[in-house]
């Protein structure tokens, strides 16, 4: 399950994609037009900002705006910098791997179809973008 912070993450991240022109937009804004908590989605773009995904501009025009395409964001990429592992199991994360206590994987069928689900979940995840769940095309067009 996804968790708040990383709903909220995509629910800005997501408006931000669809403002015209890559402007700045103003963390006020976002949290006004998507619900989101002011203090909680300070903290969520700053993580943002760190990882490179984001930028951002003080003063007048300032705020929050892409340090990349939002088509070359990827969804595993925001989920796996706000909540860690996708894998439901950390003997199947390939990431965050942890072998499972008193577990033998190789005989382990829940093992096997973790790593299916891990495998199905992230061949979405790692082919979908910002821009992809925005409804925008490269040529940032919004989706009506």
């Amino acid at each position: 399950m996804l968790s708040m912070k990383t709903q909220y993450a995509f629910q800005a991240l997501m408006y931000m994609a669809q403002q015209q022109h890559n402007r700045p937009v103003l963390i006020a804004e976002i949290s006004e037009q998507k619900l989101i908590p002011i203090k909680f989605l300070e903290n969520i773009l700053l993580q943002l900002r760190k990882a490179g995904l984001l930028e951002s501009k003080k003063g007048k025009g300032g705020g929050y705006y892409f340090a990349k395409q939002p088509a070359d964001i990827k969804l595993s990429s925001v989920m796996r910098l706000l909540d860690g592992p996708i894998a439901l199991l950390p003997c199947v994360s390939l990431n965050w791997y942890t072998k499972c206590k008193g577990c033998e994987e190789t005989c382990c069928g829940l093992n096997k179809v973790m790593k299916d689900v891990r495998d199905a979940s992230l061949a979405i995840l790692e082919t979908s973008t910002v821009a992809d769940i925005a409804g925008t095309s490269l040529a940032k067009t919004p989706c009506i």
